[in-house]
Order: C-alpha cells, then structure tokens, then sequence
C-alpha cells in the first residue's frame, strides 16, 4: 500500500517514514505544498499524510485544488493547532481525518488503517488490457497462463500498472521501486524492465511498457 507523506520538519518526516515503511507502507514524501500537490496529481495513492503548516502550498490549499480536481484519495490532515476552528476547516476542506501534533505513532498508525481499509478490497488484484497483478501471489495472469514476479519486479509492475498511460522518469521509479537510501545503481529500472517485458511477452499480455525517449517508461494496452 503506497503513502504520501507531505511534512516539512524533516526530523518528524524521517521518522514517521521510517515507522511507516517498518509497518510494511510504500511511503514516498513531500517537503513543501506545492510538490505534494505535484505528487498526489501525478501518482496515485491509498492514503495522503499532510501537514497543515507547509512552505510554497499550505495544507488546506492543497486538499481543496486535490478536491477540485476530482481526486478523492484519503487524506489525514496532521497540525499543531488544537482550536475545534482549525479542525473544521480542514476537515470542511475535504480532508478525511486529522491528527494534532504532538501525536503517538501508534494512533497515526490506527488512522491509516482505518482510512485506507475500505481501499484494500479494492487492490486484491490490478488489471489492464488482458492482464491481471495479482497481489496476494505476486502473479501476473491472463487466462489460464501466469507466472511469479519477484518482490521487486512485482513493486515495479505495481507502480506501472498503478499509472498506466503516464509516463514515468527513470529517476522516478528508482524513487518509488528502490527508495532513497538503495546503492543501486540507475541502470537496475532498465534491467528489471527488461525482464518484466519478457515476463508480459510470456503470458500473452495485451499491455506492454513502452520507452520514452528521454522522458521514460510508459504502462499501456496494446504490445504492438
């Protein structure tokens, strides 16, 4: 299940992240509105952690342009403000929840679970075009062939299937697939695309991962 954690004490970030990631959470963060907003537009997510008192975009701004945008993930609204006032207004804003600083992890922990449970039926499985990810087996199905993805080809495919039809910076899926802290090295997303494109082939699939030049990869219907 992927988050996004929008905070820009980057201590409290750090931490959280950590947390977060120990409880089995894709996490990717934002320091300052703006590319939180940038963040939750371009991705999709299960659940969004955000900070009220953010640089560039503060947190209200960014649940409402989100809201008006049609984009309906689940937000936790984190703040050091106690007023009942604060609260409403973002809440009023179309947040889902708040959580007021300072806060236990544990309580952080048992709002997203309840934030995002009604989400997690929904991810039992991905599908585009022919093909199925399916997550509880790491397979990738169409019909009656299959075949196991590893933990890491399965995280790509995920996140490609997850953002069909965008594309994808390199840079980016190092981000999101291998994390900040990986010794990797950059040229690992062209080996791991590689083998999921052989893997697509030796299903059947109908969707393949096209390159683009300079740009990226892109998730879509269609291997011709």
């Amino acid at each position: 299940m992927r988050l996004l954690l929008a905070e820009d004490e980057r201590e409290l970030s750090d931490t959280i992240k950590r947390v977060l990631e120990y409880n089995k959470y894709d996490v990717d963060v934002a320091y300052d509105g703006e590319r939180a907003l940038s963040l939750a537009s371009e991705l999709r997510y299960d659940g969004i952690i955000l900070d009220i008192m953010m640089p560039k975009m503060d947190g209200i701004s960014v649940v409402k342009a989100m809201r008006a945008n049609k984009n309906n993930t689940p937000v936790i609204i984190l703040t050091a403000k106690a007023e009942i006032d604060d609260r409403v207004l973002g809440l009023d804003a179309g947040a889902d929840d708040y959580l007021t600083k300072p806060f236990a992890i544990k309580e952080l922990l048992a709002r997203i679970r309840a934030l995002t449970r009604r989400s997690v039926d929904s991810f039992e499985s991905y599908s585009i075009g022919n093909t199925i990810l399916k997550c509880d087996t790491f397979e990738l199905c169409v019909g009656a062939k299959s075949i196991r993805l590893t933990g890491k080809e399965f995280k790509l495919m995920e996140h490609l299937i997850r953002n069909k039809n965008v594309i994808l910076s390199t840079e980016r899926l190092m981000e999101s697939v291998w994390g900040y802290d990986s010794n990797s090295e950059i040229n690992v997303v062209w080996v791991f695309i590689s083998s999921l494109r052989k893997k697509l082939e030796g299903v059947g699939s109908s969707c393949s991962i096209k390159a683009v030049r300079g740009l990226g990869y892109r998730l879509e219907e269609g291997n011709d």
